[in-house]
């Protein structure tokens, strides 16, 4: 009896198994893994990119600068008539854009020539980041595509918002840290998708979510 209590006991002085913390996260009910908790998460190791995925990410950034400059949406007074509610532009150049990606990209998975990588959510860091994109959309009346597309078309004025851009993503690295051990912990709902959170089957849900969004985009066409 005496050896056996001694078993038990070794290991882990004043702590038992079942209590200390995961590498891979906590369970749920399901057995699932949840997302890892950032005490557990791992240091990150910086990973070297092939030159193939470096050259695709040029081609792809180029096209979409491309797009979002002929769209008319890397122009100043078009953005801001955007956030004036005078102008909807640039709503209706990302309504179609939405549509489409939405039902080309689930295309493209089954036919099992991509996977899905969603980010997991958190509704605190997902709301204090909302507002402050917005609060520097605002501002500067550029975001990061359409400072990058204006820039391109030799709008210099974009300049600042470029350099504001590097200095948050500094700003954001020294950060991280505390960041991710305090607002990444209040409303952390995994990854989480809309079809799930509305219990309604992707295809059925997408029908709906396109035929919706093309009648708004109709109707903002007659009022721009």
């Amino acid at each position: 009896m005496k050896r056996e209590n001694e078993t038990s006991q070794a290991g882990a002085p004043g702590t038992s198994e079942t209590q200390r913390p995961s590498a891979t996260g906590n369970k749920d009910a399901g057995g699932n893994h949840d997302e890892p908790t950032p005490e557990a998460r791992a240091p990150e190791v910086t990973r070297h990119v092939p030159l193939k995925e470096l050259m695709l990410g040029a081609a792809f950034g180029l096209a979409f600068g491309f797009f979002l400059q002929k769209g008319g949406v890397a122009k100043y007074h078009i953005l801001v008539g955007a956030l004036l509610l005078e102008d909807f532009t640039v709503l209706k150049v990302m309504g179609s854009a939405i549509i489409t990606g939405m039902i080309s990209v689930h295309i493209l998975r089954r036919a099992g020539l991509i996977s899905l990588q969603f980010k997991p959510t958190w509704y605190a860091a997902n709301v204090t980041g909302g507002l402050i994109f917005g609060l520097g959309f605002g501002l500067s009346g550029y975001c990061p595509g359409t400072a990058s597309a204006a820039l391109g078309q030799g709008n210099f004025d974009a300049l600042g918002t470029m350099a504001g851009l590097l200095a948050g993503s500094l700003f954001y690295a020294e950060i991280s840290r505390p960041v991710e051990g305090s607002l990444r912990q209040w409303g952390h709902r995994g990854r989480l998708t809309l079809p799930e959170l509305t219990n309604i089957p992707l295809w059925p849900f997408i029908a709906v979510f396109a035929v919706v969004l093309a009648a708004l985009l109709g109707v903002l066409d007659m009022l721009d």
